[in-house]
């Protein structure tokens, strides 16, 4: 059964997330204190040194502001972070600011993907039950960018997989939490 797009503006979206995965809302003001919550849930019980958890909260707060100022929306973390790790697996979502009807067609959106992400990375259009999308995949990142009915622009999941990369079971983790999206 094929899922029907709609042809409106969407209101919201729906996204399966395991369970595993944190979740921080990055609309609201107290976003900071929910990633504090999370590093330090995931540092506690002097298994990470002070330097590493002090990496990982930077690194964190970084991405997290770095994706408000872009239009991000959640941030998602997957929990268990690995002794000596950097940065857990992560899902950032956004919807950047873009005039209503402005936003390129799939084809040329991959192919300025293409351009900018360099030859390393396979970049290709694909058909998500949530409509069309273009899909970059490079070593330790996937992103989907699912065009949004209603001519509303590209609603953008972009996940982090420092450690497995996007080969093998957390990449297809990745690729089945992206063919979730459901339009509301």
């Amino acid at each position: 059964m094929t899922d029907v797009v709609p042809e409106q503006a969407p209101s919201d979206y729906r996204l399966l997330i395991p369970r595993d995965w944190f979740r921080i809302d990055l609309t609201q003001e107290r976003w900071r204190s929910q990633l504090k919550v999370f590093v330090d849930k995931e540092c506690s019980g002097g298994r990470t040194s002070a330097e590493v958890t002090r990496s990982i909260w930077i690194t964190l707060r970084n991405t997290a502001e770095s994706g408000v100022s872009a239009g991000a929306l959640e941030f998602f973390l997957r929990t268990e972070v690995p002794e000596g790790a950097t940065a857990p697996a992560s899902l950032l979502v956004s919807w950047p600011p873009m005039p209503r009807g402005m936003a390129p067609a799939p084809e040329e959106f991959a192919e300025a993907m293409t351009e900018r992400a360099g030859p390393e990375a396979e970049v290709k259009v694909v058909d998500l039950p949530a409509g069309p999308a273009v899909r970059l995949r490079g070593e330790s990142s996937l992103d989907y960018h699912v065009r949004m009915p209603g001519e509303a622009g590209y609603l953008h999941l972009a996940f982090s997989l420092p450690l497995s990369g996007t080969e093998g079971p957390m990449g297809r983790l990745c690729d089945a939490m992206a063919h979730s999206l459901r339009w509301i």
